[in-house]
């Protein structure tokens, strides 16, 4: 492919402390490899959507003309609280890094290899994964939630189950993804499947290591049942009657104004899949422990998707 080069205004970084004054056309030298910034990443969180990422870079490899993702060192911590868990959550741009080593090859999970600039500052470069975040893919899908939940969940479940499954091997080597978000699980636009991206967030916590993970995944999971957030403050304009059936134990433990109990909104989801579902409530009094115990009552709950 051709690509567009304005010599006036070329500089070549080195050294990518700065991350704030490398901007489109710029060229970062990593390593052997030289790559054109075409742009900065925003967010796309819900309630940050756009807000600039000014040390994840959109690229181009000048070797090949292949699109890249080039994550620049950014540190970053702060405190806090699930339920009773404490936790401490921190950027470490090394642990993805390692992970990038341990998932390459792996079909579920971004691809990618790291190098230090001049000054020892750790950047990431990975493949861009052409296609839409699984928030995306299931906003806009067409129908009713019933047509959804009958005609297309099913798969869409055998497709996270894997993406899920995936997680199995982080966890194995006792390592977390530790940012699970809906945003950050991609449909891939060729394959279909499910691909995992961005790892350099971590945490610390005294309780199970891989809590966070799994609260992360819940999230998912009601999201993609309830073919998108339920919120109480849409509940409270829509549908007043049914909001004001609503108890603080129906909501979700980390966000206190998504509904996690949807079979009241929807009573045909089927009760195994409501249970696994308020495991993540504001109301359980018992976490799952690992990612196996969630994929094996999602099994069960998809099982029964048909029968209800």
């Amino acid at each position: 492919m051709g690509i567009s080069i304005n010599p006036a205004r070329l500089r070549v970084f080195t050294d990518t402390s700065n991350y704030f004054n490398i901007n489109s056309n710029d060229v970062i030298c990593a390593g052997e490899d030289l790559f054109l910034v075409r742009g900065t990443e925003t967010e796309k969180r819900f309630g940050l959507d756009d807000e600039p990422k000014y040390w994840v870079k959109r690229a181009h490899d000048l070797r090949t003309g292949r699109r890249k993702v080039l994550k620049l060192a950014f540190f970053e911590t702060y405190e806090g609280v699930i339920g009773q868990i404490k936790f401490t959550f921190f950027r470490n741009p090394k642990k993805e890094a390692r992970i990038l080593n341990l998932v390459k090859g792996h079909p579920h999970f971004m691809q990618g290899y790291s190098v230090e600039d001049d000054s020892g500052n750790n950047l990431r470069i990975l493949d861009f994964v052409e296609g839409p975040t699984l928030a995306d893919h299931i906003i806009d899908l067409p129908g009713t939630h019933e047509e959804y939940f009958h005609n297309q969940l099913p798969e869409i479940l055998d497709k996270l189950l894997q993406a899920y499954t995936a997680l199995r091997l982080l966890h194995e080597h006792r390592t977390t993804h530790g940012d699970i978000r809906r945003d950050h699980l991609l449909v891939e636009k060729d394959s279909g499947r499910y691909v995992w991206i961005d790892f350099d967030y971590a945490y610390r916590t005294k309780e199970n290591p891989f809590g966070f993970d799994l609260f992360g995944l819940g999230n998912v999971l009601a999201f993609v049942v309830g073919k998108g957030d339920v919120l109480m403050g849409d509940l409270r304009r829509e549908q007043p009657d049914l909001a004001g059936r609503m108890i603080d134990d129906d909501l979700n433990i980390v966000w206190s104004n998504r509904v996690m109990n949807l079979r009241k909104i929807y009573p045909y989801i089927p009760i195994q899949l409501h249970h696994t579902l308020m495991h993540f409530s504001r109301g359980t009094e018992v976490y799952y422990d690992s990612v196996d115990d969630l994929i094996e009552d999602i099994g069960m709950s998809r099982d029964q998707i048909h029968h209800s």
